[in-house]
């Protein structure tokens, strides 16, 4: 059977890998970037830490696996009745098409973000926010104000890690670290809105605890060079984190003819991730309870490769079934915030299931024995550049 899947993320690679167990499965993934990208450490590497952990080839995940061809190009069409994909320059053609794009940024048209702000979703993103980070302590400027908005893990994982790593750049450069401002933006009435009130009460005073100024219900209106207008009110800041928003891959929409959209914007699945006959729609993109969670990616590609392999044998399978994940959110070192279900924790105990995740993390794309390596080196921190 060949196989196409297009999207190197979570759902992407885990699915060309339990396809690729079938040595008689061609399978073709194709991404537009040569690494795989282990989105729970890319806020940890802006903030100083190894950046192994956060960028893994391609190459490197499927160099055992003969059945699999790596293709590196930006797939923008499709034709489920003709059974191709294309990029600008070529077409490839396939019996099942898996989609795993994933999510892109959405700045919901606030005038200047898209300009001003700085992102984390690509490489280049955080080289440029670390080093602005490191030029803003090295120039010490007392009126110096960083904002993260958005207080989703993402920002609130963020947050606690840069008032950690300017605190030890300000040590490293010998500058008093009295002048550094650190609020977290977030236009919903508490932090971390989807988990529970008790969760989010704990870690909002955590992160008090760390030093930052937490905004809650406050909307971000605007961002022009100098100042962030939120809530009617200017905060001065030339360092903006932009941490809160995203939406369904423009690929989705540049296709719209072959798919039927959620509210949300993401693509209707029947009750086996299928949009057509052939065409599943995995992870981030699918209308699917939970989906935009690392481990709802995972779970749909098992699900497919399951399904597909049942659909070969040409036995039953059961229909998907949404699950909550657990969710782990990292404040700081040694502190977290743990939920699955009815059970809640916070502290230490859950910093522990934080190190445990990442592993599990690393180990659902790569060997036992690669990932206890991955995983060990993204604990270490860079060094400090000169000045």
């Amino acid at each position: 059977m060949n196989i196409t899947i297009v999207g190197g993320g979570f759902g992407g690679v885990k699915a060309a890998l339990e396809l690729a167990k079938r040595p008689k499965n061609q399978v073709t993934l194709i991404s537009d970037k040569p690494n795989f990208q282990y989105y729970p450490a890319m806020y940890a590497v802006a903030t100083g830490q190894n950046g192994e952990g956060a960028w893994i080839p391609l190459k490197e995940i499927f160099a055992r696996k003969k059945n699999v061809e790596i293709i590196i190009d930006p797939i923008v069409s499709i034709n489920p009745e003709k059974k191709v994909v294309a990029s600008k320059v070529k077409e490839y053609s396939y019996d099942v098409c898996i989609l795993a794009f994933g999510m892109v940024t959405s700045y919901f048209g606030i005038k200047g973000l898209e300009e001003y702000a700085y992102g984390m979703k690509a490489a280049s993103e955080v080289d440029r926010l670390k080093k602005h980070l490191q030029k803003t302590v090295i120039k010490c400027d007392p009126n110096e104000h960083y904002v993260i908005v958005g207080a989703g893990p993402t920002g609130v994982e963020f947050a606690a890690s840069l008032g950690l790593y300017l605190a030890r750049l300000c040590g490293h450069y010998g500058v008093k670290n009295e002048y550094v401002n650190l609020d977290l933006v977030e236009a919903a009435p508490r932090i971390l809105p989807k988990m529970h009130e008790k969760t989010s009460l704990a870690v909002k005073k955590r992160l008090t605890k760390l030093g930052i100024h937490v905004l809650e219900g406050k909307a971000v209106e605007s961002q022009s060079p100098s100042h962030l207008m939120v809530a009617g009110k200017p905060i001065e800041s030339q360092t903006v984190v932009w941490t809160s928003g995203v939406t369904n891959h423009p690929f989705f929409k540049a296709n719209a003819q072959h798919f039927t959209f959620s509210k949300n914007g993401r693509v209707e699945v029947n009750e086996y991730l299928q949009a057509h006959d052939d065409v599943y729609v995995i992870g981030d993109n699918a209308a699917t309870p939970f989906s935009g969670l690392a481990q709802t990616a995972l779970k749909d590609a098992k699900f497919v490769a399951r399904f597909l392999m049942h659909k070969t044998d040409g036995t039953t399978s059961i229909s998907y079934r949404p699950v909550m994940p657990p969710i782990v959110v990292p404040v700081g070192k040694g502190w977290a915030a743990f939920e699955w279900r009815g059970l809640r924790l916070h502290g230490w105990l859950a910093w522990l299931l934080h190190l445990a995740a990442n592993l599990i993390g690393y180990h659902d794309v790569l060997p036992l024995k690669k990932a206890l390596h991955v995983w060990r080196i993204a604990e270490r921190k860079e060094p400090m550049p000169e000045a």
